[in-house]
């Protein structure tokens, strides 16, 4: 399992729609990006200027909104993931 260090967070993309809501099928090039992800691992935090420890502020299993361009993709066991930044994180979704 890939464990992030600091205020990264490890997480992987949500399928994106195949079709509009008008029913057009999409091609692979022309869908967006998806920026809905589910949270698979967290650093411990990242230290202050006074050398406390603030924790991340998402938790394991949690659906996220993030930057639309933000992190590093990762590959591992045939899985694809994306380590971000805790600050590319722009929302949490509550169902």
């Amino acid at each position: 399992m890939i464990k992030p260090l600091a205020d990264r967070v490890l997480i992987k993309t949500l399928e994106a729609d195949e079709t509009t809501k008008g029913g057009i099928i999409l091609a692979a090039a022309a869908k967006e990006k998806p920026q809905i992800a589910e949270v698979i691992a967290v650093g411990e935090g990242a230290y202050d200027k006074n050398g406390a420890l603030v924790p991340v502020a998402v938790k394991v299993g949690q659906k996220v909104i993030t930057s639309k361009y933000s992190g590093t993709e990762v590959k591992f066991d045939g899985t694809e993931y994306v380590i971000v930044k805790e600050s590319d994180i722009l929302a949490i979704v509550e169902d």
